[in-house]
């Protein structure tokens, strides 16, 4: 779990580094790794199943909120700070939880209550700190905001398929899916879409698409909610780290305050629940 996460949390670097625009590397992400993805299925003995018109429907829904969802997660990363980016970007595990208490049609625990309670105040206090050091870190914010309820959309369409389809067809059909959707926006968002160097859109798409999201999804059907939560939060240490060391984004006692925060409520809301799944995250 700690391994997985810390893969997918050097994925806002490898964003910033690429020589491609933030929708370019969006689709090199799920390019390069849908091949990968597409032989490891039938290697680890979960053969793609033949697929009727509602499940090939849901697949597309799902490839078109992932690939949205990282266009305007790069673009965020590329505005705000590279903690933040995650930090915002980690909304998704309240959005998903919040729907699920919809589904149960039930309103949420104490501890849930709180635990969103934390992280809107979290959220409040990050970008209220991003719009004073200026409007286009607070607009990275947003786009961070943006990026996780798309993904929200994705959980759930990948929910809906995991009832009828295996993990890893699930997971190389949606990302062939949002490949192709990928290759669309980028096609009309960016002026190229080639690189001049593979390495960083290669270690973009292994380690956070093939190695950390394959990590994450066999870890969380090994570990209890809380330790998963507590593992995840290595994502933004890590990407805060990065950010200090090699872009010198200095977090002040507001940033740290509002992490803090946000790290709690991600705790609290992987509590095990009967009536709502815990949330997988983002990356």
């Amino acid at each position: 779990m700690i391994l997985g996460s810390s893969c997918l949390a050097l994925g806002p670097w490898m964003v910033r580094v690429a020589d491609v625009g933030p929708l370019a590397s969006g689709f090199w992400r799920l390019a390069l790794a849908a091949p990968l993805l597409l032989l490891l299925a039938p290697m680890t003995g979960q053969a793609l199943p033949r697929l009727d018109r509602r499940l090939v429907a849901i697949i597309w829904i799902a490839g078109a909120a992932f690939a949205l969802d990282l266009a305007f997660w790069h673009e965020g990363i590329l505005r705000t700070r590279l903690a933040n980016s995650t930090l915002v970007g980690n909304a998704t595990s309240f959005a998903f939880a919040g729907w699920g208490y919809i589904i149960a049609r039930r309103l949420p625990s104490r501890t849930a209550a709180m635990a969103l309670t934390l992280a809107f105040l979290g959220l409040v206090l990050l970008m209220s700190r991003s719009y004073q050091i200026s409007a286009d870190n607070l607009y990275g914010d947003l786009l961070c905001l943006v990026a996780a309820l798309f993904y929200t959309i994705y959980l759930i369409a990948i929910g809906t398929l995991r009832g009828r389809l295996q993990p890893m067809p699930t997971l190389a059909l949606a990302t062939v899916a949002g490949a192709a959707v990928a290759f669309i926006v980028s096609s009309y968002g960016e002026a190229s879409i080639l690189p001049g160097s593979w390495g960083p859109l290669l270690m973009l798409a292994v380690s956070s698409q093939v190695v950390g999201q394959g990590l994450l999804v066999y870890a969380l059907g090994h570990l209890e909610p809380v330790v998963a939560g507590l593992c995840l939060l290595v994502q933004p240490v890590i990407s805060g780290t990065v950010g200090w060391i090699v872009y010198g984004e200095r977090l002040g006692p507001v940033e740290f305050m509002g992490a803090a925060m946000i790290g709690t409520a991600l705790v609290l809301i992987r509590r095990p629940n009967r009536a709502v799944p815990p949330p997988a995250p983002i990356g």
